[in-house]
């Protein structure tokens, strides 16, 4: 049965696609609550855009979820913290709509600087005035932008064309940074003095919200006129239509709201004001990108694999491409860990040698986390949860890095000490095979091995002495069971020994036992790292 995709709200049809093939793709209002918790116990992911609720309710409600994809930029409808302490990943399209949005701003600053809006509507009233609508340049004129985040950088370009000089705050930018943008940095204050025309392009925080209040409008040079196509709340607005009001404010450009849906706003009242409904991700080409952008999140999150634009996931960003084929790697050596280690370590270092840590490698260790507790816990383990159920458990997990290796260009070692005072360690690469990533195991507890780390994998060791392998081969086919690879490691003739065995089904804890006390085994363990 294919995993089951929940679409909760209208998604491009190429996003469609995108999931179509390999998941059962189902439809329903998210506005709906009885249908959409109905619908949500038989998710594996749900998509929707700002008018669902995801919710602790509807979490509870979707006991298979994995994930949740928001296809746009915000994530005010889903209950983050929720989701996390399920282990369910939470996504969005973080980059979707920058350049709508930066276009947005732009279409509004111009509309407020030429009256546009207004003339329109008088004119197909009847009304011929032309000297009433009188606008302003921009060319030569200061424009401040306050937020040089991905959008503000965008916007500063775009009104730069127009022979602006430039102006921002923003203090978590480095000053050298916005000189390469050609961005003057100033504080808030002296913006709001400085600026012929103000743009806001800043996150809802705690700290952003009424930025621009009263107390800041009292200070701006008379006939600024002030745009936010961010976020609503950003900028006071009964404090902003006062100040439209006594003239302090030349005329405003909004398209966001303190509460949206918003019909009824002080701001509506003048001429010299353009509201838009909240279109800064209105475009076809936004909607496209973000549909396919979750789409896209949600395969790769329901196949088990790393996500970059995951918001819960820590080490989250952008994976290089020399990194990516370690991921599976570093998982599954977690895996073969636990089995040889029999239960939870006290401490784990994930140790990364070799060319690879050029790279942000910090998302191995997640991965080999998540690999660490996947037999040991009930609950699902996800790159979400994976560090909390390590917390959880008093379980240390570090990240050491080389660039030098002996073997290999690329070396993972998972590390750890149990307990009782014993050590387990087991090492992986990957290789190619054509066009094909073949991961392999290089070493298992200091013995060096050269065997796949696929399958169901079976670890024997003993004291070496001739028959060892027929008996275990015996045993094992007598049980049915069938063997695709075997490979034997020795410290020295007649001394401790590994056997290393890929085998074709899992093997139960009889069948274990009694292969372990054939050859008089000082220890045995399977690790299935088939995958998920």
């Amino acid at each position: 049965m294919n995993p089951v995709v929940l679409i909760a709200e209208e998604l491009a049809p190429a996003a469609i696609e995108v999931l179509a093939h390999d998941f059962d793709v189902r439809h329903v209002d998210g506005t709906d609550r009885p249908a959409l918790l109905s619908a949500l116990s038989e998710a594996d992911a749900v998509i929707v855009r700002s008018a669902t609720q995801i919710d602790a309710e509807a979490i509870a409600a979707a006991p298979r979820l994995k994930v949740v994809a928001r296809a746009g930029v915000g994530l005010d409808n889903v209950e983050v913290p929720a989701a996390t302490a399920r282990g369910v990943m939470v996504v969005n399209a973080p980059t979707s709509n920058i350049v709508s949005a930066a276009e947005q701003a732009v279409a509004l600053l111009l509309a407020v600087a030429r009256n546009t809006a207004s003339a329109s509507a008088a004119l197909k009233a009847g009304e011929w005035k032309r000297s009433k609508y009188t606008g302003v340049e921009i060319q030569g004129k200061t424009v401040g932008v306050v937020g040089l985040g991905r959008i503000g950088v965008l916007f500063a370009s775009r009104i730069a064309a127009f022979g602006t000089r430039l102006i921002a705050y923003d203090p978590y930018i480095q000053p050298a940074r916005a000189a390469q943008l050609g961005v003057r940095l100033v504080g808030l204050e002296e913006l709001l003095r400085e600026s012929d025309f103000i743009s806001i392009h800043l996150p809802k925080t705690p700290e952003t919200v009424g930025l621009i209040g009263e107390k800041e409008l009292a200070i701006v040079k008379p006939g600024v006129r002030i745009v936010n196509a961010a976020r609503g709340g950003l900028v006071d607005e009964q404090a902003l239509a006062n100040a439209i009001a006594e003239g302090r404010v030349g005329g405003a450009g909004v398209d966001v709201y303190a509460k949206e849906p918003c019909t009824s706003s002080p701001l509506f009242a003048f001429d010299n004001v353009v509201a838009t409904p909240h279109l800064g991700a209105s475009t076809n080409e936004a909607q496209d990108k973000a549909g396919l952008a979750v789409a896209k999140s949600v395969k790769l999150a329901l196949q088990g694999e790393f996500v970059p634009d995951a918001v819960n996931v820590q080490a989250g960003g952008v994976v290089a491409e020399d990194v990516r084929p370690l991921l599976p790697l570093a998982e599954k050596l977690g895996r073969a860990f636990t089995a040889l280690a029999g239960g939870v370590a006290a401490s784990v270092t994930v140790d990364v040698r070799g060319e690879v840590v050029a790279n942000d490698v910090s998302v191995l260790k997640l991965a080999a986390t998540k690999g660490l507790f996947s037999s040991v816990v009930e609950e699902q383990v996800t790159y979400v949860n994976a560090p909390h159920l390590a917390a959880e458990r008093g379980v240390e997990v570090t990240l050491a890095t080389q660039a030098e290796t002996v073997d290999h260009p690329n070396l993972v070692t998972v590390r750890g000490a149990l307990p009782d005072g014993r050590t387990v360690s087991v090492s992986g690469t990957v290789t190619q095979t054509g066009t094909r990533d073949v991961l392999k195991l290089t070493e298992v507890d200091g013995f060096d091995v050269e065997i796949g780390a696929e399958g169901i994998l079976v670890f024997l060791r003993y004291v070496d002495r001739p028959g060892v392998v027929g008996t275990v081969g015996t045993l094992l086919g007598e049980a049915g069971v069938n063997i695709a690879a075997m490979q034997v490691a020795r410290r020295e003739a007649g001394g401790e020994t590994l056997m290393t065995l890929t085998v074709d089904q899992a093997l139960g804890a009889d069948l274990l036992t009694s292969a372990a006390d054939s050859i008089g085994a000082v220890a045995a363990s399977a690790a299935d790292l088939r995958d998920e």
